[in-house]
Formats: C-alpha cells, structure tokens, sequence
C-alpha cells in the first residue's frame, strides 16, 4: 500500500510518552488523585504516553458537568444548530483523518491500511447523524376518547448518556456513542478503554476545536472496576450505551437497576460462517479468513466457527491455508503490514491457551499457532493467524470467544444440520452465509439467530443500517434511525380543546 504521507513522523509528533489530561466541563485535568495509567505500544511495547486513572471522584464531575450542560447553552440548540455542529466535526475529521488513523494504530496496533479504510465508515456516521438531527419528530394520533381531545407525541433527549467502549476501535467507537448524543440533544460522559485511550482524547479536542460547548463531551480515562463501574452505576446518567464483554455488559446491566437507566449492550459472539458447496471458492476464502484476521481477531463479530460443506472441504482449507500464509505481520505503521500485535500480553498468553487446548482437545493444526519472536516482534504481542481442523462443536475453541486470530474449521453435510449447529451458542450477534443460490442465502438468513447476516461478504456496516445482537450478544441498535431512539424519551401530550 502507497501513502501520501508518513506515518511515524506523524507519530513521533503525536506521542513522545508525555502526560495527556483527561476532558471534564470543558476542561483538560488530571485525575484528582493524581495517578495514571500508562499507554503503551502493543505492537513494540513503547510507552506512547500516560493519562489520568480517573476513579468516582472524575466521574461524579463528569456527570455534574454533562448535566448542567442540559440546561444551559446546550440546551437552546435547535435541530439545525446541532446539524451544523455535527458537519463541522465531520469537517474537521476529514481534516485530521491521517492523525487519527496514526493514532488508532499505536493505541491498538490495527494495520495503517485498515484504520485509514474506516474513512468512509466513521466520517459517513458524523454525516448522517447530522442528517438526522433535523429528522427527529413525534406523531399526532387520533385518540377513541370521548370529547374533544387532542393527542401527539414528542421525542426529547433522555439526558445524561454514559459510553464505555473497548480499545478495538477506538475513532469508530468513540463516533458511534458521541454523534447520537449530539444530534438527539443529549450529554455524554465516554469512558475509553484504558488499554486505548489517546484517540478519544484527541477526538475531544476536534470536539472542542467545532464549537462543542463545555461539559456536553467529557472523556474520562479510567479503569473499567474504578470510573466505569461508578458512571454505570451514577444515579444521574439516564442512559448506559456499552461495548465489550459479555460478563461485564451484565454487571453494567445490573448496576443500572437502582435508578432503572436506560441500557445497550453490545458484547460478545462466537459467529458463524457458513460456506455452502455451490459457494464461490475464489470470494469465500478471502472473505472467511478475514472475518476473523480482521483486527488480529479481536472483534466480536469474528466469525470463527467456519462451517464448510464436507464435499468441498479439502479444496477450500487448502486455499485458506495457502491464503493465511501469505498474511504479513508487523507494526501497523508499516503500509505493507496486513495482521498487527493483540492488544497486551495477557491477551496473547489467553490466546496461547485456547490454541494449546484445541491441541489438547483433539484439533487438529493446519497453520499458524504459535506467538511470534524475534525481529520485527521484540516487545510486540504477536500470534500467528491460525486454523484448526477436524474441530468438534463441542470443543472449547467451537464454544468460547477466543478474541485472536484463530478459525475453527467444521464439516457440514446438510443445510437443516448447519442451522442448528450455527445457532447452538449462548451468542447471536452476527453470521456469514456463503453461496450462488438466492434460495439458500434467503432460507439460511431467515433461520440464523444472529443481529446481522451477510451474504457472499462479511463486516460490512453502514451508518444507515441498525447493528447489535441477539441472545447474550446483547441488546439495543447501533445505526439507522433505531440508534436515535435509543436516546430519546418519548413523551404523550393530551389537550382538551373543548
């Protein structure tokens, strides 16, 4: 890949390991206990830069500051007003999209070709957020009371939201929480990860930078058991919007019964993908293997259960391998880089256990497994893209989300013997379907238990189009004008006009 431009220079500008403040009322403070969390490199283990361990404390201020911002300036925005603001700070992303990209690459290691490929993605999601700002409106409705009554709806914005995103991606997370706030009339308190924070930092700055008045954004740098338990549980945040692990999306569901907040859970999957015999091997194998390489596997759409049909099996795991082997791993400034570091050592060690007991359990290896050393890799977290065959659905890499680079490869014979096996997981949040026939791709969509189906693709996602899922994958859309109202009350108005 050829770039226009350099990206450690930009990141030797960006990050020199110095102190980055955190974004409260307006104002870049330290965290009132003083301490810090250190941001480092996944990809080298350089230290980036270090920024506050916010606790209670920051957060309680962080929620006082969004919530007198309800009623001062903020609050007299009209749809158009807030419109405008969401146009500049896509404006100013377009402006910035290079650094941001750079950024995202030493927070979280993902390549340099793929944070610069979510331009469209992110920058899209500011612009139609915009559009939708002036969108919002309730209904009249003809009432069966007696008399002359007169009876409407309308949408207002439901307060004080609090975001908690995971350090996967951290522009396209921050934008996805933020940009329903604004144009729906809301505050927000966004908690990044603190494995990946500089990016929302940097991301408050371009909201500043747009005209943003103080306290309606405030990120705050924290632990998820110190600030982000307290802003899950803060009994002035009407709405809890969360992205992450399953166990820690129902403590944050639990922690928002004493006050009844609103809450959307993104969490985990364990995603199928089904390739079925007419399938177009030469599209399916690119597309399978990077439904989970994608971000090192650390996704929770990875779809790594991979279904294949049993005549077709032999020829489409040699092409995978032969795919997989021609993967280039390096630090993710590199342009030619295709699979970056996972996002600490113990994630790799994690990683390393479910590679060992597939082995244990009786999987075979076809490629990959094994944590890579030596030059280009001193100091990174780096595992090889891996494949297991002769998988069982039974076994614990068929069953748990492993959150790396690792495909488990299951033989089918017919499409009633898939569908219950793709759906037999606590998990539905997406799923792959692979095939020529529009028969088979509407049949099989129609009977996957999953929030998001792709046909012949997979990780699509579009800013007009609602994304979340089913079972213990969560609850709540992201996207489409279904992600608006997740941020609005809706209120009934009766007039007696008598």
């Amino acid at each position: 890949m050829t770039l226009n431009f350099d990206p450690r220079q930009i990141a030797d500008r960006l990050y020199d390991g110095a102190f980055r403040p955190m974004l409260i009322g307006g104002e870049w403070v330290a965290a009132r206990s003083d301490k810090v969390l250190e941001v480092v490199d996944p990809a080298s283990g350089a230290r980036l830069a270090t920024v506050p361990r916010g606790d209670a404390a920051d957060i309680d201020a962080a929620v006082a500051a969004a919530k007198a911002a309800l009623s001062g300036e903020w609050g007299r925005f009209k749809p158009y007003d807030r419109q405008c603001l969401l146009l500049k700070i896509a404006d100013l992303f377009e402006e910035h999209w290079d650094e941001l990209c750079v950024s995202d690459t030493l927070d979280m290691g993902l390549p340099i070709q793929r944070t610069l490929g979510n331009r469209r993605r992110v920058i899209g999601m500011l612009r139609f957020y915009a559009g939708m700002a002036t969108s919002l409106h309730g209904e009249t409705i003809d009432n069966s009371v007696a008399g002359e009554i007169f009876t409407f709806t309308r949408k207002e914005p439901i307060g004080v939201v609090g975001a908690i995103i995971p350090w996967n991606a951290p522009t396209a997370s921050s934008i996805w929480k933020i940009a329903p706030a604004l144009a729906t009339g809301c505050s927000i308190v966004l908690k990044p990860s603190e494995e990946a924070p500089l990016t929302p930092l940097m991301i408050g700055r371009l909201m500043q930078q747009a005209g943003v008045p103080d306290g309606v954004v405030n990120i705050v740098t924290g632990t998820g058991q110190e600030a982000g338990a307290r802003l899950a549980a803060h009994p002035d945040v009407s709405k809890i919007v969360f992205t992450g692990s399953t166990a820690t999306g129902q403590a944050i569901a639990r922690a928002g019964v004493d006050n009844l907040k609103r809450v959307s859970l993104e969490l985990g999957g364990k995603s199928p993908v089904i390739v079925c015999s007419d399938a177009d091997i030469e599209k399916a194998v690119p597309a399978a293997a990077m439904a989970v390489y994608a971000h090192s596997g650390q996704v929770c759409i990875a779809g790594s259960r991979l279904f294949v049909a049993r005549d077709i099996q032999e020829e489409f795991v040699s092409r995978l391998s032969a795919f997989t082997a021609k993967l280039r791993l390096g630090h993710g400034l590199d342009p030619d880089t295709d699979l970056g570091p996972v996002i600490n050592g113990r994630q790799a060690g994690k990683i390393e256990g479910y590679i060992a007991s597939g082995r244990a359990e009786g999987a075979r290896l076809i490629a990959g497994g094994e944590r890579l050393t030596g030059r280009g890799y001193d100091g990174g977290n780096f595992i090889a893209p891996t494949i297991f065959g002769d998988v069982g659905d039974e076994m614990t890499i068929a069953r748990e989300e492993i959150f790396g680079p690792v495909i488990s490869v299951l033989p089918f014979d017919t499409l009633e013997e898939v569908v219950e096996r793709a759906n037999a997981t606590q998990y539905g949040l997406a799923a792959g379907i692979f095939t020529r026939n529009v028969s088979t791709a509407h049949k099989l969509a129609a009977r996957i238990k999953g929030g998001t189906v792709w046909v012949n693709m997979y990780h699509a996602i579009d800013p007009a189009v609602p994304f979340g899922g089913f079972k213990m994958s969560g609850y709540g859309r992201e996207g489409g004008i279904e992600h608006l109202h997740e941020y609005l009350e809706t209120k009934a108005v009766w007039i007696n006009t008598d």
